[in-house]
């Protein structure tokens, strides 16, 4: 929490906090080398993410400052065996890198004990980018190796808080931004979307419990973990309880009844982790089961891993409604590059794939594990240049996108109703009995 204030007081006047020193007055003296190490800590929040770092955020760091666990082979070895499948590209690959809990929910699986999944999308704007599926790909991929209801949260009210929107657009956002999601293949049968302003107003279990989690939570304690101040609307402050909601299986009555023990999985990026760590404090006290997390890593934008991809940058994104050409336009012209000045050098030196955003790219979209190790070391060498693997990329992207939108144009405006009618899910778990 301090090293978040002393973040925020250094955007705020562009300086380095020093005890007794105002703005505009730095000490001068022996400080010099803390001053450079908290000049270079991370910052991470639901709002922003930087870093100074070409390499992008470091994940190692950021676990011990929030006190996760880190997935290691051991849990994704686990996880093999409960599911009987290959573990997905993003945990084999370290981009869901952190967790909260998800031995328990390995448990609860091979004891027969009933979970349920619970994602969400902030619809700023009508069209996502390809770093928004990363969650709602690995989401889809849990689903179906465990076979488990899903609720997908669309928090319409918080845009409409935080951005200048109206009421109308923002819930347009979301219905739109709903049909890219569905067009990620999630099974009807199994997952309810919502619009927090549809929803709320119609589940009187999803309002209850946002005013339980309200009374457990103080002003002082949203300041402290969101950074809120005085000058924000009381809109903003209490936001955090209706992203918390969905963590509690009796929010849903039409799906689990009044069932209020049954525990939750929340795969998300990790800069959402502080929505949660307020819920897992909140849960004890209203008698619920703590949330358990997932945390992925972010999607760079293509100017360089120091930012994650922004929907309000035209050109730090990959559009899901981008044609063939703009793809290759934007990694040819804007994709941060690992590689030498000249090919001379790079024949000579190789590149460097910790920085090249091409790679990055293609370590969350490229299924082949043999063949992304065949082009780190190429690049790496030198025989790979960075012309060849920005090719390499544009091949990859352009037929996943293509894919994607003759999906979503098969997603009609019946096809979303059902999906966001409140409605009973299937499921198969034995001790989903309700009537005992």
């Amino acid at each position: 929490m301090l090293l978040s204030l002393k973040m925020s007081y250094k955007a705020a006047v562009g300086e380095d906090y020093k005890a007794d020193c105002p703005p505009g007055n730095p000490a001068l003296g022996s400080n010099s080398g803390l001053d450079a190490a908290e000049a270079e800590e991370d910052f991470v929040d639901p709002w922003t993410v930087q870093t100074s770092s070409a390499k992008g955020i470091d994940y190692d760091k950021l676990i011990v400052r929030f006190g996760s666990s880190k997935i290691d082979k051991e849990l994704v070895n686990r996880i093999e065996r409960a599911t009987g499948q290959k573990p997905h590209r993003f945990l084999r690959r370290g981009i869901f890198f952190s967790h909260r809990d998800m031995n328990q929910i390995l448990d609860a699986y091979e004891n027969k004990k009933p979970f349920y999944l619970y994602t969400g999308r902030g619809p700023s704007s009508e069209a996502m980018h390809v770093g928004h599926l990363i969650p709602f790909i690995f989401t889809k991929w849990l689903q179906d190796v465990f076979n488990v209801p899903l609720v997908i949260q669309m928090t319409d009210d918080e845009k409409y808080l935080w951005k200048d929107l109206t009421l109308d657009q923002a819930y347009g956002y979301a219905v739109e931004n709903a049909k890219d999601i569905i067009a990620c293949g999630f099974d009807i049968n199994k997952t309810f979307i919502f619009s927090d302003l549809d929803y709320m107003g119609m589940s009187p279990g999803f309002y209850k419990n946002v005013v339980k989690i309200q009374k457990h939570v103080t002003f002082n304690q949203v300041k402290g973990i969101f950074g809120f101040t005085d000058s924000d609307s009381i809109g903003k402050i209490s936001f955090p309880a209706i992203q918390a909601a969905p963590s509690f299986s009796n929010s849903f009555p039409q799906i689990f009844r009044d069932r209020a023990d049954i525990q939750c999985l929340i795969p998300c990026a990790i800069d959402q982790d502080p929505y949660f760590r307020m819920t897992r404090d909140v849960a004890p006290r209203i008698g619920y089961p703590k949330p358990a997390l997932l945390h992925s890593t972010f999607f760079p934008a293509l100017q360089g891993a120091q930012t994650k991809m922004s929907a309000s940058d035209p050109n730090s994104s990959i559009f899901l409604t981008d044609t063939a050409k703009q793809i290759k336009t934007k990694v040819n012209k804007h994709a941060f590059s690992g590689g030498r000045d000249t090919v001379e050098e790079h024949r000579q030196f190789g590149g460097n794939c910790d920085v090249d955003v091409s790679f990055m790219y293609l370590t969350f979209f490229l299924e082949d594990d043999d063949k992304l190790e065949q082009i780190r070391k190429d690049y790496t060498s030198g025989d790979m240049l960075t012309g060849e693997l920005k090719k390499t990329l544009i091949e990859v992207l352009q037929p996943l996108i293509a894919e994607h939108q003759a999906r979503r144009k098969e997603v009609t405006d019946e096809i979303v109703k059902e999906f966001m009618t409140p409605r009973k899910l299937s499921y198969d778990f034995q001790c989903f009995c309700f009537d005992t």
